[in-house]
Formats: structure tokens, C-alpha cells, sequence
């Protein structure tokens, strides 16, 4: 049969057959090889899987089947063509199935890697939450025992006990073996083993500041390591184990060199302490950074707490010091009060004393004058009245310096006629200056107040004191004075720059200038003619006497009356000019009372005689009273003498006109007899006119004569024309109470 019309199925050919399952064959080696490259390099990227040999072996096993694949393609053979059929569409199935699974793990793996294992994740974070409880328990922990040590170290301000319970409380938290202080010595070369852990009796050998290991601890803010074997780390006894780790931190210490007690002391960045800890030894342990945080800590808080005690050992000795200064300030105080009491005790009965003989003195030289004399005996009485009145003056001096060194003298102040006060000043200075054929002019500004406030007394004494100086220290020539109101351009002068005047509407600064023309004063002369007691070496100063008291009064008055004075000369032989400004008030009326003023000199207005004028002397000293009597007699007075207060109250009647009376007497004294009388003679016409002579200069005793009722106050000693002018103030006004 050459032809056959059967029908032949739809089979692809055999040989197409082969080729699909060759190229299935390798496709499916291809996946196969591929498959294990993607797990590897899921394995290689994944932390977290925990079964990597399963892996593994999966992986080997997918290689063999690809070998075996990649081996059917050289090991092709004829088949029938069912199994043929079966084998291609197993293959090209497997080939499908193998490729998807490839592209699909290339697809997942990348999620795959995301994705952790939940039971593998919260193991991990409970770890990590573990180890976090862990640190957050050390800080705790550490803090804790900061909180603790710092407590116990600021609870104490003694340095010894800081420093002591430093080393136990680091001792017990850190549980280390040892532990040591170093302190500087005083000289800072050197560091002194001063606090130790363990031995109860520090060795107290020293080590040399500038070693290396030292400088390194004190170059460094932080704990540092250290060798066990350096000198500072041999803390213990020698013996045969493995030391543990050793730190070493600075501990700043406070400089006091300069601490005083209104500013904070200084941190001296040179000055620290060292300390040292060791862990035990034959151990593995080592330090952690928290406790290393922990010593410094500790560190900075021990230097904080030595420093509040260095501060308050400082000011303990500063305030001890200062109450050992106020004891002694105040026994130096009590003691000067004292001498100051008894020196105005010894110069008020002195005074009282001195001025008794005095007043027979001037007195009685004052009568002889009035006699007929020889030209010799009058020189004679001339000299003995000058040289009374300078010893007289001196005595006024040296009381006036006394009260104004301790403060007791005050300004009288009071309204008064300020032309008339110059005025009086020309007429004392005049008849000296004529004696010396001096010329003495004084020019009064036009704009100068008439009257002003201000103590009379005390600037009349001023510018005689300066007038006086002038006409002392001129031996030809003339002395001029002027007066005018300060203007403000003048108020503040260069060479006087400690001088501050406050101008105002109700006062005015007077300012006098007397210029001379006498030897003059050399230039480092100046500085000590306001001293006391203090004179320039000139021959003619030398050669005018005085005793160094007056212009240093001068300036003490000026003080009081805030003002200023100063000197001024070109040099020896160029004259002098002394200038001095004050502070007076300006009345608002110019009729206010004002009792008279006794002048050291007396005019030469009134009588000179009172024939007939009853006046009645009281005074125990029989001296006195006879002094006195002879010079109320010389001017034609009817003088009683009485020597008691009882025998005064019984003699005086209505017929005595005035009545000197001594206030110190014994028994009553004489403010007593004065109340007495004013109350024996209740009409002011019948009752005589009381006056006290004394010799005590202090105010009390000007206040209670006129607390008293009395009618005038005169100093001891009195002159003939000094009684002539007080009888006729007297007779006038009726009142005269002479300034003290």
C-alpha cells in the first residue's frame, strides 16, 4: 500500500518536540540557578531570620534539580510520543512555574526584608528596653548617691569634715578599696598625702606638685586614669596582689590671699587638690563612664562646698578680727572720752585758777599805770600789761582749741552789725599799727549787707587774729583789708578744690582778704601755719613770739562757719596775704533784740568816772575782792565787800545800783543768791543790776546767770578801762553779758 487516506492526528512533529523540551530544560535550570542567588541574598540582608541552614539546604537542593535540567539537555533520546508529549508538557509547566517563582522572589524579597519576625522584634526591643532600665537604674542610681554625698558634704561647713565624709560616702557607693586626698602645701610646691579611706593615721609624706602624671590630672577637667605605681597611687601598704584601676580628678581649691569682707574672694585657677580612688585589688572589674561622671561630680561639688567653708573661715577670722579692733576701739574710745573729761576738767578749775591771779594782775597793773611814774616805771607796767594780756590770751586760746578739738564749742548765732564789727576791728588794730608807723586801710564792698546771722564773736576773733598776724610780721609798710560778698566766680577757686560752697537765697559768703607787706613766708611754710603749736623757721617770725595757737584757731572757726582759709605769698620779703571766706545768713528783720557785745578792748566813749554809785562785791577770794574794790574806786564808785552769799543777802539793799557777785562760792552759790534777791526787790527799778565776775569761760554757766535772772556775765580778768566799759554798757542798757 503506497498510500494511506487515514486520518493523522494533530501532533506537533518530533523534532519540534525536542526543541520545546530543550528549551523548557533550560529555562528551568536557569530558574533553578537563580533561585538560590536570591536567597542568599535575602539571608546576606536579613538580621533577623533564624533558620539560615534550612536555607541553605534549600538552596542546594534547587541547584542539583537545575543540574539535572541543565544535564537533560545533552542527554536527549527518542521516546514514544505519548511519554514525549508528557515529558514536554511537564517541563514546559515546570518551566513556567520555576520562572514565575524566580520573578516573583524578586518581586518580595525587598517586603520580605521589611518585615520582621514578631516574636524576634519584641525580643529585640525588650532587650533594648533592658538595657535602657539598666542605664536609666545606674543614672538613677548615681544621682542618688550625688544627692546623698552632696547633702552630707554641704551639711557641714568644717573643711575637715567635707573632705572626711567625701571618702567614706565615695568609698561606700563606689565600693572602692582606697581613696586619698591630696592638699597643697603653703609654699604650692608640693602636694601633702592629708586625707585617706582606710588608714586611720595618714602618713602625711609629700610628692613634688610639678610631676608629670600631676600635671596632667590638674591640665584635664575630667577623672583621668592613672598608673597604680605613680607616687600619688601608692596609697596602700606594699604586698603581693594585682592593684585595681586608679583615677585621679582635681579639686579646685579658693584663693584667699586677697579676700576682703565687701568683695568675693578669688578662684585662683593654679590651686587645686588631687584626688585619688583605686577598686579593689585582684579583680577584673574597671571603670564605667558613669562612675567617672560620678567623681567628677562628687569633684565639683566638694570644691564648691571647700570654698563656702574657705569663705566662711575667712569671714569667721574677719569678724573676729573686727570685734577684737571694736574692743579695742571702744576701750580706746572709753579711754580718750575719759582723758578728754579730765582734760576739760583740768582746764576748767585751771582757767578758773589762772585767771584769779590774772585779774589781780591786769588790775592792779592798770591802776599802778594810772599813777604818777618815772618813764622806766611805766615801761615796766607797760610790759607787765602786755605780757598779762598775751598770757591772758593764750589761756582764752588754748580753752577755745580744747572745746573745738572735742566738739563742745557751738556757734552763738545771732543778727548783728557787720560794718560795725570791722569798724571796732580798725579801732583795736590802729593804735598797735601807729606804734610800728603802719598804714591800715579798710575797704568795705558797696554791695556788702549791713547786718547778717552768724557769731559775732567768733568772726571778729577771726579777722583779728589774721589782722593781728599782718601787723605782727610788718615792720614797715601797710596792711590793707577788704570785705565783699563772694560771687560765684569766686566761690570755687582752683587753688582751693576741697572747698565746696552751696550758694542760696537767705545766706551770703563773706569773704575777707588782708594783704600785708611784711617778711612774708616761704612756699613749704605754708602747709603748717594752720597747724597748732607750729611756727615757721624765719628769724622774724621766730623773733614776733606767739604761741602757734592763732591761725589754727582761725581755721577751726572758718570750719565751723563753712568756709575755708588759705595763705597765699610769692616768698620771704614779698609779703603776705591771708584770705578766709564764711558763710553768714541774711536777716529777714533787722530789729531783732540782740544783747550787747562786750569788745576785748574798750572804747574810749562814756565817763570816765561814776562818783557815788553804790556797788556791792561779793567774792570769796580776798585778792579778788580787793582787786576789784580798787578799781570800782579808782573810778569814784562806793564799793560794800562782802565774802558770802548769807552776808550779800543781808547787806545788799535799794540803794546798791549793781552787784558783782562770784558764782563759785561755798555754801549758796551765787545763782542761788541771785534768785533770792530777785525775789527780795520785786520792782525792776529798786532792784539792782547783778552781774557775775567770774573766771569759768563755759556756756553752762553763761545760760544758768541768765536762766537765773542775772543781768550780765564778765570774764576774769578786768582791766581799769575794761570796768570803766562795763559800768557804762551797764548804766545804759542795763544787760551785758559778755561772749564766751
Amino acid at each position: 500500500m503506497d498510500s494511506c487516506n487515514c486520518i493523522e492526528p494533530q501532533w506537533p512533529p518530533d523534532d519540534l518536540l525536542m526543541k520545546y523540551q530543550y528549551i523548557s530544560d533550560f529555562f528551568i535550570a536557569l530558574a533553578y540557578f537563580s533561585i538560590p542567588l536570591e536567597l542568599i541574598y535575602f539571608v546576606k540582608k536579613s538580621a533577623v531570620f533564624p533558620y539560615r541552614w534550612v536555607l541553605v539546604q534549600f538552596g542546594a537542593f534547587i541547584v542539583l534539580c537545575g543540574a539535572t535540567h541543565l544535564i537533560n539537555l545533552w542527554t536527549f533520546t527518542m521516546h514514544t510520543r505519548t511519554v514525549a508529549m508528557v515529558m514536554t508538557t511537564a517541563k514546559v509547566f515546570t518551566a513556567v512555574v520555576s520562572c514565575a517563582t524566580a520573578l516573583m522572589l524578586v518581586h518580595i524579597i525587598p517586603d520580605l526584608l521589611s518585615v520582621k519576625t514578631r516574636e524576634l522584634f519584641l525580643k529585640n526591643k525588650a532587650a533594648e528596653l533592658d538595657r535602657e532600665m539598666g542605664l536609666i537604674r545606674t543614672q538613677e542610681e548615681t544621682g542618688r548617691h550625688v544627692r546623698m554625698l552632696t547633702h552630707e558634704i554641704r551639711s557641714t561647713l568644717d573643711r575637715h569634715t567635707i573632705l572626711k565624709t567625701t571618702l567614706v560616702e565615695l568609698g561606700r557607693t563606689l565600693a572602692l578599696e582606697e581613696c586619698a586626698l591630696w592638699m597643697p602645701t603653703r609654699t604650692g610646691l608640693e602636694l601633702q598625702l592629708s586625707y585617706t579611706l582606710r588608714q586611720q593615721n595618714p602618713v602625711g609624706y609629700t610628692v613634688p606638685i610639678h610631676l608629670p602624671v600631676i600635671n596632667q590630672v590638674f591640665s584635664s577637667s575630667h577623672a583621668v586614669k592613672i598608673s597604680p605605681n605613680c607616687p600619688v597611687a601608692r596609697i596602700r601598704p606594699a604586698g603581693k596582689y594585682m592593684p585595681g584601676e586608679v583615677v585621679a580628678v582635681r579639686v579646685p581649691l579658693l584663693h584667699l590671699s586677697n579676700f576682703q569682707i565687701n568683695d568675693w574672694p578669688e578662684l585662683s585657677t593654679k590651686r587645686y587638690a588631687l584626688m585619688v580612688l583605686m577598686l579593689p585589688s585582684d579583680s577584673a572589674r574597671q571603670w564605667h563612664v558613669h562612675e567617672l561622671e560620678l567623681v567628677e561630680v562628687v569633684a565639683d561639688q566638694v570644691a564648691v562646698a571647700l570654698s563656702h567653708a574657705a569663705i566662711l573661715e575667712e569671714s569667721m577670722r574677719a569678724r573676729d578680727l573686727l570685734m577684737e579692733q571694736n574692743v579695742a576701739l571702744d576701750l580706746a574710745r572709753r579711754e580718750a572720752e575719759t582723758a578728754i573729761r579730765a582734760r576739760n576738767d583740768f582746764l576748767a578749775v585751771m582757767n578758773h585758777e589762772m585767771r584769779t591771779p590774772m585779774h589781780a594782775i591786769i588790775a592792779l597793773s592798770s591802776l599802778l599805770q594810772e599813777t604818777e611814774l618815772t618813764p622806766e616805771q611805766r615801761l615796766m607796767v607797760e610790759t607787765i600789761l602786755k605780757s598779762s594780756n598775751l598770757l591772758s590770751t593764750l589761756i582764752n586760746d588754748v580753752l577755745d582749741l580744747s572745746r573745738l578739738e572735742d566738739g563742745s564749742l557751738q556757734l552763738d548765732l545771732g543778727t548783728f552789725n557787720l560794718f560795725a564789727v570791722f569798724r571796732e576791728v580798725l579801732n583795736l588794730i590802729k593804735p598797735i599799727a601807729s606804734v610800728k608807723k603802719l598804714h591800715v586801710s579798710l575797704n568795705l564792698a558797696p554791695d556788702l549787707p549791713e547786718y547778717a546771722i552768724g557769731d559775732e564773736k567768733r568772726l571778729m576773733q577771726t579777722i583779728l587774729n589774721v589782722v593781728g598776724n599782718a601787723v605782727k610780721f610788718s615792720k614797715e609798710g601797710s596792711i590793707s583789708i577788704t570785705a565783699i560778698v563772694a560771687k560765684s566766680e569766686l566761690l570755687r577757686d582752683s587753688r582751693t578744690p576741697e572747698f565746696f560752697p552751696v550758694p542760696s537765697d537767705n545766706h551770703f559768703y563773706l569773704r575777707v582778704q588782708v594783704k600785708d607787706s611784711g617778711v612774708g613766708i616761704s612756699p613749704q611754710d605754708i602747709p603748717k601755719l594752720f597747724t597748732k603749736f607750729a611756727q615757721t623757721q624765719s628769724t622774724a617770725t621766730r623773733n614776733s613770739g606767739g604761741s602757734g595757737l592763732g591761725l589754727a584757731i582761725c581755721k577751726r572757726f572758718v570750719n565751723l562757719m563753712e568756709g575755708h582759709i588759705w595763705i597765699e605769698s610769692d616768698g620771704l620779703g614779698k609779703g603776705c596775704t591771708a584770705i578766709f571766706m564764711v558763710k553768714l545768713g541774711i536777716p529777714e528783720r533787722l530789729n531783732e533784740p540782740k544783747l550787747p557785745f562786750m569788745p576785748k578792748v574798750p572804747t574810749n566813749h562814756g565817763p570816765t568816772a561814776f562818783p557815788g554809785l553804790k556797788v556791792l562785791v561779793m567774792d570769796e577770794n580776798g585778792v579778788s575782792r580787793m582787786v576789784t574794790k580798787g578799781l570800782l574806786v579808782h573810778l569814784g564808785c562806793d564799793v560794800t565787800m562782802v565774802s558770802s552769799s548769807e552776808e550779800c543777802l543781808h547787806v545788799v539793799s535799794h540803794e546798791h545800783k549793781v552787784v558783782f557777785m562770784d558764782v563759785c562760792v561755798p555754801g549758796m552759790d551765787g545763782y542761788e543768791v541771785a534768785i533770792r534777791i530777785n525775789e527780795k526787790f520785786t520792782k525792776r527799778h529798786e532792784r539792782p543790776i547783778i552781774v557775775a565776775l567770774t573766771g569759768n569761760t563755759d556756756k553752762v554757766t553763761k545760760e544758768n546767770c541768765m536762766r537765773v535772772g542775772m543781768d550780765g556775765v564778765i570774764l576774769k580778768p578786768v582791766s581799769l578801762d575794761k570796768m570803766r566799759s562795763v559800768l557804762t554798757e551797764l548804766l545804759e542798757h542795763r544787760v551785758l553779758f559778755e561772749a564766751i
